[in-house]
């Protein structure tokens, strides 16, 4: 096949597949885990069920995919969220307010207990958490080497304490006030 023919089939693919797991969490977010059926998703992202059988076999498969392709988009923010600054200090800074700041709006989802605890029992997470520790700990390491941070605590400890301090974000009511818990964290991270 030629290949412009094959990259509209894929991109026709991925439309699909985005439009699937779009659906699913609205129709979640709306009613609760368990009252989305395959069919109300299918609906909802304007295909057939057959056609969304041929990606997806159940809900919870569906959900899942939704929650990598964020986790995904939320490792890639975190790793530009530093590129903007200049210094390592403000590239630490940028990178945990984004953390901070995501936190607080994943707070907003509406999302119940039964939903998260499906989300985090994929094999997924654990990886996108070793990434995400991996990604602040070299960002706190080039800090370090730059004078801006502690030295006397190891970066992955100092990583370990950030990513816990900073999931209280979840229960800020404003930017403002994720913003203090930020510099809250980073007065506790300063060189002494």
């Amino acid at each position: 096949m030629p290949k412009l023919w094959n990259e509209t089939i894929e991109a026709h693919r991925r439309t699909v597949h985005d439009a699937i797991l779009d659906a699913a969490v609205e129709l979640v977010a709306e009613r609760g885990l368990l009252a989305v059926t395959m069919s109300q998703i299918a609906e909802k992202a304007g295909i057939g069920r057959a056609t969304l059988y041929k990606y997806f076999p159940d809900v919870e498969t569906i959900l899942v995919a939704w929650h990598s392709r964020q986790v995904a988009g939320h490792l890639e923010h975190l790793s530009r969220a530093g590129e903007r600054e200049g210094d390592a200090g403000k590239r630490l800074e940028a990178i945990l307010e984004t953390y901070a700041l995501m936190h607080q709006q994943m707070a907003g989802h509406g999302f119940g207990p039964d939903l998260v605890a499906l989300l985090h029992r994929s094999r997924d997470v654990g990886h996108a958490q070793h990434q995400l520790h991996a990604l602040l700990r070299d960002a706190l390491a080039e800090a370090v080497r730059a004078g801006a941070v502690r030295d006397d605590v190891a970066a992955a400890e100092l990583a370990a304490f950030c990513l816990h301090a900073l999931q209280a974000a979840t229960a800020l009511p404003s930017k403002a006030a994720v913003r203090r818990l930020v510099a809250v964290t980073v007065d506790g991270l300063r060189a002494r």
